[in-house]
């Protein structure tokens, strides 16, 4: 009697059990059902707590992140500030040097420790086509027990569009952009961080080459590969023309935050194989532009943005982008 009452309470849990287990998996564009598995698994045993429901949003995060991966094969090139015509026409601005020498070109940026060109040798990598989307963002801190930030203002009806799962992600301080492309590695079995500072400009610069924005075709075509300049919302990821390597938004919307730490003088003594940024620092470095920028004046491919670490807020124009430290493709 016991083991037919005992029998009769399980029954559903295992049936629960099966079920779980036996929904279909998502697919990818990139990884083979094998590797899919392994990667449910592994969020299974890491999260047994979870909803069921949360585990597979975590999957299809996952398995979307590493799709949306652009394989960006190595190679060298000068990094930092190569220079353009000091009557530059941004919408047009054909092939560098442009018709002039190399040294009669005038600085694209003005102070921001660039102007140091120096030979950078780099191996092969992979990095996200978009920036990391809100609702991945929040998916993260869910996983980790931690509260959606700014909760209070996600209850008005005024805010809402503000919170589009679809926007940039904003971290209100570097480490958790680190924290979440580790997070993104721990699942997916693969080296993935955030991306160099020399792999983010190499990748902007179309493998390195002479061009002065980060834009499908080098020029600036506002409403079409940037946002206008008087456009002062966020927006989507992925709303412009990418640039040839398939990556969006490299400029305008927000900026990225990178891996290095901040030096002044780290250009003139920045190794040549694969420079990782000085060992310590007390600001972090961001690249590309924001909403609230010129797009003539910043959204170009060499500058740099040292920032602390730690913002005050949650604050839009400020996002990341993960890479894959690996040197094969998947």
């Amino acid at each position: 009697m016991n083991n037919r009452l005992l029998s009769f309470f399980l029954t559903p849990l295992l049936v629960a059990g099966c079920q779980a287990q036996s929904q279909p998996l998502p697919k990818s564009e990139r990884l083979g059902p094998e590797k899919v598995a392994a990667i449910a698994e592994r969020i299974d045993s890491q999260y047994p707590k979870l909803l069921s429901e949360l585990r597979s949003q975590m999957l299809d995060t996952v398995v979307r992140s590493l799709d949306e991966m652009v394989f960006i094969e190595g190679g060298e090139f000068e990094m930092g500030d190569f220079g353009a015509p000091c009557d530059f026409d941004q919408t047009n601005m054909g092939t560098w040097p442009y018709g002039y020498e190399p040294d009669e070109l005038c600085p694209i940026t003005g102070s921001y420790d660039d102007d140091h060109l120096h030979k950078v040798r780099l191996s092969s990598y992979y990095l996200a086509s978009y920036q990391t989307r809100l609702g991945a963002f929040d998916l993260f801190r869910t996983s980790q027990g931690l509260p959606l930030f700014d909760a209070e203002y996600r209850k008005r009806k005024d805010l809402a569009g503000e919170f589009d799962s679809n926007k940039p992600a904003p971290p209100k301080e570097w480490q958790e952009a680190k924290d979440y492309c580790l997070w993104l590695g721990q699942l997916s079995g693969y080296p993935i961080d955030l991306p160099t500072e020399a792999q983010w400009e190499y990748a902007a610069r179309n493998r390195g080459q002479y061009v002065q924005f980060p834009t499908d075709t080098g020029s600036l075509d506002y409403g079409r590969n940037i946002p206008r300049d008087e456009d002062t919302e966020i927006h989507p990821v992925g709303q412009f023309a990418p640039n040839p390597l398939g990556l969006y938004d490299m400029a305008g919307n927000a900026t990225d935050w990178v891996n290095d730490w901040y030096g002044p003088d780290y250009y003139r003594d920045s190794p040549v194989d694969n420079p990782q940024g000085p060992t310590a620092g007390t600001q972090k470095i961001r690249r590309g532009s924001n909403y609230f920028e010129s797009g003539w004046q910043s959204a170009n491919t060499v500058r740099r943005w040292a920032d602390k670490p730690e913002q005050d807020g949650y604050y839009p124009g400020t996002s990341f982008r993960c890479a894959i430290q690996l040197d094969q493709k998947l």
